[in-house]
């Protein structure tokens, strides 16, 4: 095999992350199952996979790096023999005798680094169920092998309207493959939040990938969230605020009647208990509602009414201006 840093395009400084986020690259565009009927694709694809598996294993790559080895795992031939991989090779597969196995979309249920003397017809078949007839070189004594890789997991965008967020209210999601489950919201729910669906995503040798859900909390046009509060501003009127009433207003479990206290200022808030949005311990915060007094600007009648009045009070004083 080639120089694998020159195989997985990295220079020999790459970090493990840059290894990983290239090998991600090709192993995507080359798979077998999406280029089938191109063996070209296929021996590239096994090629990178050799390149990747010897560079994230950290021992091979600084044996690699200080000639130690070869591209392929074996040692270095010093006098220009030997050197080879040795032991029945590929039998007709078309995929090259020292292939490792496949990452799936998802790329999990893979370690880091490849395992020597693997059992590769026993991982082939367990990869794409019998094909490719990888042939007979069997794994030395003590050989671990891969486990198989589980399926891709599968995204999904979850739109929650405010009000139902706050009741953590169960949210109906259909799947991919047209079932639906209804999801039961978690306390400490933050917009943005991921949910894991075990076993939903898309299968694979080693089992099933995961579902993540991605929520999004959508703006509320009465509501606003701070932390685990809920804040509403409430117009109330001159009259109201004077004399006292009691006025309906919103909370995210429904209608409440609200009693604003007689000579009430604009500005002042009142607080509901228990209708904010649940904390991770079970408690749930509070609707702080802030009261705003709303004048009318050409209500001759209030004009006249308050001819000839003024108030005396020194409100400003604090102010020392």
């Amino acid at each position: 095999m080639a120089d694998p840093y020159s195989i997985l395009g990295v220079p020999r400084s790459a970090s493990e992350k840059d290894i990983k986020s290239a090998y991600r690259t090709l192993a995507k565009e080359l798979h077998p199952d999406r280029n089938a009927g191109k063996p070209n694709a296929a021996e590239r694809f096994a090629e990178v996979t050799r390149a990747y598996d010897l560079l994230s294993d950290k021992d091979k790559r600084a044996r690699f790096d200080r000639g130690e080895i070869d591209g392929d795992g074996n040692p270095a031939a010093p006098f220009g023999f030997g050197g080879g991989a040795g032991g029945g090779g590929a039998g007709g597969g078309g995929f090259g005798g020292t292939q490792r196995g496949y990452r799936h979309d998802g790329f999990e249920g893979f370690g880091q680094g490849g395992q020597e003397g693997g059992d590769l017809g026993d991982i082939f078949e367990g990869l794409f169920g019998g094909r490719g007839g990888m042939g007979g070189g069997g794994a030395g004594p003590g050989a671990r092998r891969r486990p198989a890789p589980r399926g891709a997991n599968v995204t999904y965008a979850l739109k929650v309207p405010f009000d139902e967020a706050a009741r953590r209210e169960s949210q109906r999601v259909t799947l991919g493959d047209g079932k639906t489950i209804d999801l039961k919201l978690p306390p400490g729910l933050v917009d943005g939040q991921q949910m894991r669906l075990g076993g939903k995503g898309e299968p694979g040798p080693g089992g099933f990938g995961d579902a993540i859900i991605t929520i999004e909390i959508l703006p509320s046009p009465f509501f606003t969230r701070e932390g685990d509060n809920i804040r509403l501003d409430v117009p109330i009127s001159l009259d109201e605020a004077l004399a006292g009433a009691k006025v309906r207003i919103p909370t995210v479990e429904g209608p409440v009647m609200m009693t604003v206290a007689p000579g009430s200022t604009s500005g002042k808030t009142l607080r509901l208990k228990g209708r904010g949005f649940t904390r991770k311990n079970g408690e749930r915060g509070d609707q702080l509602v802030t009261l705003l007094i709303d004048v009318p600007g050409d209500d001759a009648d209030l004009v006249a009414r308050l001819e000839g009045w003024r108030d005396s009070r020194d409100l400003r004083g604090k102010f020392a201006v």
